[in-house]
């Protein structure tokens, strides 16, 4: 009977001379908001914002939750909530997609070339082992341009993305009937940049809406002067995101006097605070 990777790697450790206390112990199981798998894709030629905002493609966790996004619809201006989804995969289903990931060579050195494409986000795999957090990152991937790569590498990077074919479709590879449902954040973070009116003579803005939550803007991203982040406090969730399914992408917000714009980041199981994001 094989083995799953994760279980292997601990029989094979526990069977050795490593010291149960020692750092590269295998834990005896997963907490629950343990991040054991997640695919990412970031970067690119996108707004600040959305470099902030962006919502890992997959996280799965140590009591087998799995986290994804969902569609959304082709309309303008577009939803102002992101549409996060949440489905149960069990341990069998935790397992599975950790040897998939394991099986591409995720933590492996490989040499995945780099095409000619310009502006295009990498994807990042992490995976969670006996031996620590392993990660892989790959450029690029999907983009095209590969005419000029080796086959080596054409043949690495295909296999990465039939890793993530495997991944977005939970469905079809766990051949799980269990149907995901609306991710309740329990934190929701605000990111915010100054209101700016539409020039176009048709499209109008919608009516600005009374910010619900915390005194916009909130702190600094980073190096980015004009883009602010904050998170909700203690009873005021459930009032932004009701005020947030009502609004739209180009809701004006007023706080202080002030419009802004605001894109709204549902905080994970793993996430606390603006600083854990992009």
């Amino acid at each position: 009977m094989k083995l799953p990777r994760l279980l292997l790697a601990t029989a094979l450790l526990a069977a050795g001379c490593a010291d149960p206390a020692g750092p590269s112990a295998p834990p005896a199981s997963f907490a629950a908001d343990d991040v054991v798998l997640q695919v990412r894709v970031t970067g690119g030629f996108v707004p600040p914002q959305t470099l902030v905002t962006e919502i890992p493609v997959l996280t799965v966790y140590g009591d087998g939750r799995a986290i994804t996004t969902g569609p959304i619809p082709a309309i303008y201006p577009g939803p102002a909530l992101p549409n996060v989804q949440v489905q149960r995969i069990g341990a069998d289903g935790v397992a599975k997609l950790t040897d998939l990931a394991l099986d591409a060579g995720v933590g492996q050195e490989q040499d995945f070339g780099m095409p000619p494409v310009a502006d295009a986000p990498s994807t990042e795999f992490t995976v969670r082992t006996a031996a620590g957090l392993q990660r892989t990152t790959v450029d690029a991937l999907g983009a095209g341009g590969t005419e000029t790569l080796t086959g080596a590498q054409r043949e690495a990077r295909e296999k990465m993305q039939r890793l993530v074919d495997a991944l977005t479709d939970l469905s079809g590879t766990l051949k799980t009937t269990d149907r995901p449902q609306p991710y309740e954040p329990a934190v929701l973070a605000a990111v915010s940049s100054p209101f700016v009116e539409t020039s176009d003579p048709v499209l109008k803005d919608p009516p600005a809406v009374a910010w619900p939550g915390p005194a916009l803007p909130g702190a600094t991203v980073g190096d980015l002067p004009d883009v602010h982040c904050l998170t909700s406090e203690a009873g005021q969730t459930a009032a932004i995101l009701a005020a947030a399914k009502a609004a739209n992408a180009r809701t004006p917000w007023t706080s202080g006097g002030t419009s802004w714009s605001v894109a709204f980041r549902p905080l994970l199981p793993h996430e606390s605070s603006c600083a854990d994001l992009g």
